[in-house]
């Protein structure tokens, strides 16, 4: 689940559920230690609860493309997946997070992120992506990928492709002391030497014990800048990539983010943990089917 981009916010956290930076700041720490920049490292046995919780969210995503079709309602596909999480003893971590009452965020065509599910019906075309998080024996699994209902029009389809290797590019330079502005600049690079735009108005995030915690994983940047990584470290790499331009729009029920110019959008999340000589993705698919048109 993609966090409202704090930078350069003292208090107020725009465009994700009203949290505050000042309580976003003094989460208690996790792990084994923490860096100078209030970044939480883990231990080696940490990474296997990560790798349980993670593989089991993606375990979900892997089983609900069949249920993604025209005709089929975002509201029956949440329903589906909260009964896949219970089915698997895990717990939904967005089920009454700061009031929100679904198992999934499901973002549609021109919708960023945070989508919410309801009863309207995908058309033939309509790309989405689905997000879910779960808690299984104390860690939290995070991870999107993107769905298509019927055919796929080329444009889509180009939007798609380049968000997934945009994900991956980031994920590539990711290691002991690369800085997160590398793994900004790696993204943004290839998508806009793709002529597409880089969201900037939400990014990604530290998780572990928490579902939300530093660092703030942008999506763009430039090199060497950004606190450096280190082993240990946990977080989300999750660009949301519009066809348009980058600026976004929050909805009044507090949560959807639209793109401004209803360009397309679409979006792929991994969860990763920093190795010694580069890192572990969480959230890989069981089945090999991370790409929607696998």
């Amino acid at each position: 689940l993609v966090l409202g981009n704090l930078l350069n916010l003292k208090f107020d956290l725009v465009n994700f559920g009203k949290i505050s930076y000042r309580k976003f700041e003094v989460k208690k720490i996790n792990g084994v230690g923490q860096t100078k920049d209030g970044i939480d490292l883990y231990s080696k046995t940490d990474f296997l609860g990560m790798h349980k919780a993670g593989m089991l969210a993606a375990q979900i995503l892997d089983e609900i493309g069949e249920f993604v079709y025209p005709g089929q309602s975002t509201e029956k596909i949440d329903e589906i997946i909260e009964d896949k999480v219970k089915q698997t003893g895990a717990k939904s971590a967005t089920i009454g997070y700061r009031g929100y009452k679904h198992a999934s965020c499901i973002s549609v065509n021109h919708v960023v992120c945070h989508g919410i599910p309801s009863d309207k019906k995908l058309k033939d075309g309509d790309i989405l992506n689905i997000d879910v998080t779960v808690i299984y024996e104390g860690w939290y699994g995070d991870t999107s990928r993107m769905f298509v209902a019927g055919s796929l029009n080329r444009k889509a389809e180009r939007l798609i492709q380049v968000t997934h290797d945009a994900l991956f590019k980031g994920i590539e330079a990711v290691k002991p002391g690369s800085t997160f502005g590398d793994i900004g600049y790696a993204i943004q690079e290839f998508v806009e030497k793709n002529r597409m735009s880089v969201v900037r108005d939400f990014c990604g995030h530290g998780l572990g014990r928490v579902f939300h915690a530093p660092p703030n994983v942008l999506h763009y940047g430039r090199p060497g800048t950004g606190a450096q990584l280190e082993e240990g470290m946990f977080f989300t790499i999750e660009p949301m990539v519009n066809l348009g331009r980058p600026e976004t729009k929050l909805l009044s029920d507090g949560w959807t983010a639209v793109t401004r110019d209803k360009a397309l959008s679409a979006q792929f999340e991994h969860s990763v943990g920093v190795t010694s000589q580069g890192c572990e993705i969480f959230t890989l698919s069981p089945k090999n089917i991370f790409h929607p048109t696998y």
